[in-house]
């Protein structure tokens, strides 16, 4: 059976989306300027934290995908693995932008309250690292942070922040790079090396990735934890990454790209979408409800942010658009060959863990000013924007540098071009 689709198709990187990218990257600028320059460098760094972290988790979640096609040795995937791909080849710049984000917030300071105390610390991760908490006869000293200085400290803290975000970002090229060579020769030798990889990247993610949650968000207030946290932050960061998959291919197809896509490949995306939201909704409850009933100070103080009037509205909204959104709209088969739901419900995802992250992030970084309905200022949409923009430029860029959209030798090609459930 043949088909009449294109295999040299390119995607051109031009016109109304470069243009929009470009202006949404500028509005991101001027955002971050200016919120500097009014004095708002707490909130300023938030959400560089916030945008950064989500962006890096998206690119990071591009090659989770990729791998985890190749080990499940799946068919119906091969033709729209380029997308995936060019997430992974945004990675290394996604890990940088991160990195340099958290290292700005270390070791700038500012006066700032810390545990009802006025002193000077950093923007970022003022609860473990400012000045004295860990050197006993300070005013400022902490017997809980210093048992936990062996992990939090700021040296053995990047040696892993590094570590795990190189790690993915090498998995993510060699996995880029095996595509394009098995395009060019052909044979099951790159597919094979391929799957080795794939299975290596599984294990390490596997291990890593919650390490990587805990340093970069959890430590934000380090003297609470929770063992799964790391897992419903997995679970966030893949959502988002499905959601945004299945966005950019939407919008592909509609430009005339990757024709070769159809409902049924939309139908098992949306099926990944509804799954994972269930089970993003599983892990953020099951967390809750065993902080709830056992009611221990230095656990329940962390729900206890998140209950003030201030945060309360946007703590369950956030549940709203994750659970209840997915749960309503795409639970049908129907819904889910429905390519105007779908992309409606890739929107409210994009935007619903965003709202996760900020959940998460602000109660513990900003803290409480005004009202509930003041707690998003103009900073948190501009840079939103902006990061949405740098996200989108780079990775229709990395698209377009793809000799072909469809890699054209991968060996289950036929089984995902007449895929059909």
């Amino acid at each position: 059976m043949k088909t009449h689709n294109s295999f040299d198709e390119q995607f051109e990187f031009s016109g109304q989306a470069k243009t929009l990218s470009l202006a949404a990257i500028v509005i991101g600028v001027v955002t971050i300027i200016g919120g500097f320059l009014a004095g708002y460098g707490e909130r300023t760094f938030a959400n560089l934290l916030l945008c950064g972290y989500y962006f890096a988790c998206v690119c990071t979640a591009g090659v989770f995908f990729c791998a985890l096609q190749y080990v499940a040795q799946a068919g119906w995937s091969a033709s729209l693995l380029r997308v995936p791909q060019a997430f992974a080849k945004v990675l290394p710049i996604a890990a940088v932008t991160l990195i340099v984000i958290i290292a700005a917030g270390l070791f700038t300071t500012h006066t700032t309250e810390v545990e009802g105390k006025q002193v000077v610390a950093p923007f970022l991760y003022k609860i473990w690292h400012a000045p004295g908490v860990t050197t006993p006869g300070s005013e400022n000293y902490d017997p809980i942070l210093a048992g936990k200085s062996g992990f939090l400290n700021v040296p053995f803290f990047f040696i892993r922040l590094i570590a795990f975000l190189g790690a993915y970002t090498i998995f993510g090229w060699l996995l880029s790079k095996y595509s394009n060579t098995e395009d060019e020769m052909g044979g099951l030798f790159y597919y094979k090396k391929s799957f080795t990889i794939s299975a290596a990247f599984l294990v390490i993610f596997g291990f890593t990735q919650p390490l990587f949650s805990f340093d970069v968000v959890m430590s934000l207030e380090a003297h609470w934890f929770s063992t799964m946290f790391g897992w419903y932050n997995f679970a966030a960061m893949w959502v988002s990454c499905l959601a945004v998959i299945t966005l950019t291919i939407i919008l592909l197809r509609q430009k005339g790209y990757m024709q070769w896509i159809t409902q049924d490949h939309l139908h098992n995306l949306g099926q990944l979408m509804f799954g994972f939201s269930i089970f993003w909704t599983y892990v953020w409850f099951a967390q809750f409800l065993l902080i709830y009933y056992a009611n221990l100070p230095e656990e329940s103080v962390y729900f206890f942010k998140r209950w003030e009037p201030e945060f309360k509205p946007w703590f369950w909204l956030s549940i709203i658009l994750n659970f209840m959104a997915p749960l309503l709209i795409i639970m049908s088969r129907d819904s889910k060959r429905a390519t105007s739901v779908l992309k409606t419900t890739c929107i409210i995802l994009i935007l619903g863990h965003w709202l996760d992250y900020f959940v998460m992030i602000m109660p513990g970084t900003v803290g409480i000013h005004g009202e509930w309905w003041s707690q998003i200022t103009p900073i948190e949409i501009g840079m939103f924007i902006g990061f949405a923009g740098l996200f989108t430029f780079l990775v229709l860029n990395a698209l377009s540098k793809f000799k072909s959209l469809i890699p054209k030798k991968h060996p289950f090609l036929q089984e995902s071009l007449h895929h059909h459930i």
